[in-house]
């Protein structure tokens, strides 16, 4: 079983996607802190800000959230193609940009104007429907990450395959390296730009929209809808503590896979409250996706994978052995920071018949739990909001979601520590007697 989601976890696809999306963190966490900013979760804050700074103290702050946000389908279908052709070896810049070029082709360049405005701008009843010559946010952000994907990943085959059997423009070894390179991208990339114009002209015939469009309505809203599911958490968050159990990164391989579609959910939230509406988690009225990155980051594996920060508390409620009491002396902080591999590896939990089987329930309590808290309106849904993975929980709850969050978190802790409680206990016990065994 090891070798084959070994095999799975280092296909190419599989790296590229987790590398090329990896891009995109760092414009998100810096719109995140701007977000918080303007939507930080005190009472009375923004009133506060507002007496300070006037009324629209919002606008610049919300212009940063959607010049990061509203751009992360471009930043991730680059990287996705580049991270496939240095991946396969070669330079990987041209993929990127050929990427970026072909997702542009296949999507809206154009806005359609609302009734309201189409009718007071109509020039003798026939009113302006488009504004041509734009590119919709709506499709270069959460919208469009299925398509940013499948293009990252079909632009970065050809351009590679391209350019390992080199059939591509050849300069003389005299031509600086860069015009050379420049020249060995164009036979792939009028081959790649080819296609996919005619995969645009053959969307606007048959379909009367882009490939984009037709991409989001089949395959993302379904894909979204499975991952909002209670169901679809709870089996992410079995999955990364199962490869984890195995010594494979779960993370990396789970959320590899599923951040850019978590990730879609809340910007789909985003757009709601954007628009001005209200996010409703249930009821015939519901309109907000409730998984989220958030969920699994600071709710669901705070403290590492497994909630292991309970495990280090419960033992030093219990534990008596030597190896485990400097174990979890020595991993503490990192586990307040939400690093865990000193546990992972080191106590160990990989492999240990002892721990698997609360290593892999508490994160689904966690699941179950946070997913309830938002339905019912305790939390409030996830929006683009993200906080740094190693902010320490209870401050990175409140960050998030207030003292609601620090509270929903100091809960889960709590459950954490119970429930691993009699299963240290039988590894103390181990442990001890193993030592005890030595010392005579």
């Amino acid at each position: 079983m090891m070798e084959w989601v070994n095999r799975f976890a280092n296909t190419k696809a599989i790296l590229s996607l987790k590398d090329g999306f990896v891009l995109t963190m760092p414009i998100t966490l810096i719109g995140s802190i701007f977000m918080l900013i303007g939507n930080f979760p005190v009472p009375g804050w923004e009133n506060f800000m507002a007496r300070i700074f006037g009324e629209g103290w919002q606008q610049p702050l919300n212009q940063v959230t959607g010049a990061t946000f509203d751009i992360i389908a471009l930043v991730a279908v680059f990287g996705i193609a580049y991270y496939w052709a240095k991946h396969s070896h070669v330079d990987a810049v041209p993929a990127g940009l050929l990427a970026l070029v072909s997702f542009l082709i296949i999507t809206d360049s154009f806005v359609a104007l609302p009734e309201e405005i189409m009718n007071a701008i109509g020039n003798e009843g026939v009113a302006l429907q488009t504004v041509s010559g734009v590119i919709p946010k709506s499709w270069t952000g959460g919208q469009g990450m299925v398509t940013a994907i499948l293009v990252g990943f079909l632009v970065g085959a050809i351009y590679s395959w391209f350019i390992r059997r080199k059939i591509t423009i050849k300069m003389p070894e005299s031509v600086p390296e860069g015009v050379s390179n420049a020249f060995s991208a164009l036979i792939p990339g009028i081959v790649i730009v080819t296609l996919f114009l005619l995969l645009y002209i053959l969307c606007d015939l048959l379909a009367g929209k882009t490939l984009t469009a037709i991409i989001y309505q089949i395959l993302q809203i379904p894909m979204q809808n499975l991952s909002d599911s209670l169901g679809g958490i709870i089996a992410i968050m079995a999955l990364i503590s199962l490869f984890w159990l195995f010594g494979l990164h779960g993370p990396n391989i789970v959320m590899g896979v599923m951040a850019p579609i978590l990730t879609a959910n809340v910007l789909a939230n985003q757009k709601i409250v954007d628009a001005g509406g209200t996010l409703i988690a249930s009821g015939a009225n519901a309109n907000a996706a409730i998984v989220g990155p958030q969920m699994v980051d600071i709710y669901c594996k705070f403290g590492g994978a497994g909630l292991t920060l309970g495990l280090l508390i419960a033992v030093f409620i219990a534990g008596r052995s030597k190896q485990l009491r400097t174990l979890s002396k020595m991993s503490l902080v990192p586990g307040l920071f939400n690093i865990n591999e000193p546990v992972i590896f080191g106590l160990p939990i990989v492999m240990n018949p002892f721990l698997a089987i609360p290593f892999i329930v508490i994160p689904v309590i966690a699941a179950v739990l946070t997913y309830l808290s938002i339905k019912i309106g305790f939390i409030a849904p996830f929006v683009s909001t993200q906080i740094p993975w190693t902010t320490p929980p209870l401050i990175s709850g409140f960050l998030l979601s207030g003292w609601q969050g620090a509270l929903l978190q100091l809960v889960i802790l709590a459950i954490s520590i119970a429930i691993y409680l009699p299963f240290v206990k039988l590894q103390d016990r181990q442990f001890y007697d193993m030592e005890e065994s030595d010392r005579a």
